[in-house]
């Protein structure tokens, strides 16, 4: 049986085919639109799953929707007229949309999907609707290797739903309680995201980087005004000094007078005062996931648990919840967000409405991410003919030992191998690489290479059987989602003025054996590459360990700021042609720089993307 999932309209649209069970292709619309975050319908992301699979929508037994319009229209009408008359502004922002498109949700799906097919809407396989959190579980636990599990999920909003708890067992995911919208944990971490100059739902990851630079010394103020956090971690917002269910933005002036000004201008300096409130928000962040996961244990009685949503991209939460919780074992869906709402759109179809029998997964059934297209040689060349690209073929018994050299020469090197990964991560499919022992490699990442602010960490890629020599860390994390403290025995003693630096001065001192990945406060974001899932980068590491001692290299995603992912490789080319990386590889294909004919292009593409 095929069954396509489908996510869209919000954030993140994304595809994703599962057969009998099975998740064989999935692929966010962004990858091909090269518009970051693309919400529209996933016209190429949906042949890209049929085409890989030598598919055609009649080929599929049932498609499934990621969430249900209408009872997300209810949710929206009620919150105005509970608001009204604040609300009537973004009342008339939003129905248009609504009135044209949203609202006939299922006709719209329908000429869409029959538009790609060449066929009449009622000659499509059937269409179903799965309700939004439970296609965050369903990504989350029916993946997952536990047969039963308490699963969690928290983002921003669905149809009601904000935080939510499912009790997993076999092929049943069944709905324990919630916390509703506007209560969000999801929406209150983006109001911060918003106020300290970042774009909502986009810079929030950048909000949590920049935490360790600062002191939570707002803390106590956001628990005291705007979150009333009950013991067990379910809690309510002070509505009062947001703006997100009346007007346009996430908060309002009595929000700024509480913090000493108005919001931060993007693109502006980031001051102490940005960095303190970072730090403010991500602490009670991290003690609401942490009340809220002792609850779950406590119901529950489970040991293992599975988190969804985007609050699950959360990776510092994570690791804090790992350490500290309960749990005897925690496993994260890798596209958390919407768009893994896709994946867990067409397994809930599979598991709960064709009640089909469930065995976990002995092997990674996320399949490291890696769901996405791929390219053959002749392929390669194709593309990349156009360009009078030069490169050398190496073959496997020299290439990883070749590219590990280069490396060690402090090299920056674009990585494109294999299938395109699934989420908001590069996991060693299309990654940019370097040396973490360079104690210049942050900044020349940072500043050269992807165009971004410079107090944005990178993470570490690391040999799975390596993890514990280089990390507190004791078991896997391939998929960039569990922070984790580097070894006391790799950290270096700061001196008493080191000490005493505050704000982005600390980001100029080492702070390991491994600067390039270790963050102000000696974590990392640790991703654990595994011989069974990604054997060329694993190999690579392999050989860079022979060639140094260092089972790690930098690894970020292959773009540069406001770009999505590269995914093929012409996107691969143009980007490092556009930036100052050294190398690029591409599969068996080596592009040197130096060799490469002259890029007739000025700097005006920079404003081809827009900033995250």
């Amino acid at each position: 049986m095929n069954i396509l999932g489908i996510s869209a309209y919000y954030h993140d649209s994304a595809a994703a085919l599962v057969r009998d069970g099975r998740i064989v292709y999935a692929v966010q619309e962004e990858r091909f639109t090269r518009k970051k975050h693309d919400s529209r319908f996933p016209d190429h992301a949906i042949r890209s799953c049929l085409n890989d699979q030598g598919l055609s929508i009649s080929d599929l037994d049932q498609i499934v929707f990621y969430d249900k319009p209408l009872v997300k229209f209810e949710r929206l009408l009620e919150t105005y007229v509970a608001y009204a008359p604040r609300g009537f502004r973004s009342f008339l922002a939003a129905m248009p949309v609504w009135l044209k498109e949203k609202l006939f949700l299922k006709m719209v799906l329908k000429k869409e999907l029959a538009a790609i097919a060449g066929i009449k809407t009622q000659d499509l396989p059937p269409l179903l609707f799965a309700e939004h959190h439970q296609s965050h579980a369903a990504s989350a636990f029916f993946p997952s290797p536990f047969q039963r599990a308490a699963t969690l999920c928290m983002d921003g909003v669905g149809e009601w739903a904000t935080t939510s708890i499912w009790l997993g067992e076999d092929n049943a995911l069944t709905p324990q309680w919630e916390i509703d919208f506007p209560h969000s944990l999801g929406l209150l971490y983006s109001a911060f995201t918003y106020y300290t100059g970042f774009k909502v739902n986009s810079g929030e990851y950048k909000l949590m980087g920049l935490a360790p630079y600062g002191e939570p010394r707002y803390a106590d103020l956001i628990r005291d005004h705007l979150l009333d956090l009950k013991e067990d971690g379910s809690f309510r917002l002070n509505m009062e000094y947001f703006n997100y269910t009346t007007g346009l933005t996430m908060t309002n002036e009595r929000f700024s007078n509480l913090f000493d000004g108005p919001p931060r201008k993007p693109e502006s300096a980031i001051t102490e005062r940005e960095m303190d409130i970072a730090a403010s928000i991500q602490e009670v962040t991290e003690e609401v996931v942490l009340r809220l996961g002792n609850t779950v244990h406590r119901e529950l009685a489970m040991d293992d648990l599975c988190l969804a949503g985007g609050v699950a991209l959360n990776c510092v939460a994570n690791g804090r919840l790992l350490r500290e919780g309960p749990f005897r074992d925690i496993w994260i869906q890798p596209a958390a967000g919407d768009a893994g709402g896709a994946v867990g759109a067409a397994l809930a179809a599979w598991f709960q409405f064709n009640n089909s029998p469930r065995t976990a997964a002995r092997e990674d059934a996320m399949r490291g991410a890696y769901l996405g297209p791929r390219y053959s040689d002749e392929e390669i060349r194709r593309q990349l003919d156009r360009f009078g690209a030069k490169s050398e073929r190496i073959d496997d018994s020299e290439l990883f030992q070749r590219i590990a050299k280069l490396l060690a020469q402090e090299k920056v090197i674009g990585w494109f191998q294999g299938a395109m990964e699934f989420g908001p991560r590069a996991l060693g499919g299309r990654s940019i690489i370097g040396d973490p022992r360079s104690p210049k490699m942050q900044s020349v990442m940072n500043l050269k290479i992807k165009y971004r602010e410079s107090f944005r960490p990178f993470a570490p890629a690391i040999i799975a059987e390596h993890v514990s020599d280089c990390f507190e860390l004791d078991r896997p994390s391939p998929y960039m989602l569990l922070v984790a403290p580097v070894r006391q025995d790799l950290r270096r003693e700061l001196s008493d003025a080191e000490q005493r630096l505050f704000g982005i001065e600390k980001l100029k001192v080492p702070r390991s054996t491994l600067p390039a990945i270790t963050h102000v406060d000696y974590s990392a974001r640790v991703q654990t590459v595994h011989r069974e899932t990604n054997p060329r980068f694993h190999a690579l590491l392999r050989a860079f360990n022979e060639a140094t001692g260092c089972p790690v290299l930098v690894n970020t995603s292959f773009n540069v700021r406001g770009e999505p992912i590269v995914c093929t490789p012409e996107d691969a080319y143009r980007c490092f042609m556009r930036t100052e990386m050294d190398y690029l590889v591409i599969e068996n294909f080596v592009f040197s720089k130096d060799e490469q004919p002259p890029w007739q292009q000025d700097d005006s593409w920079k404003q081809e993307f827009e900033l995250d």
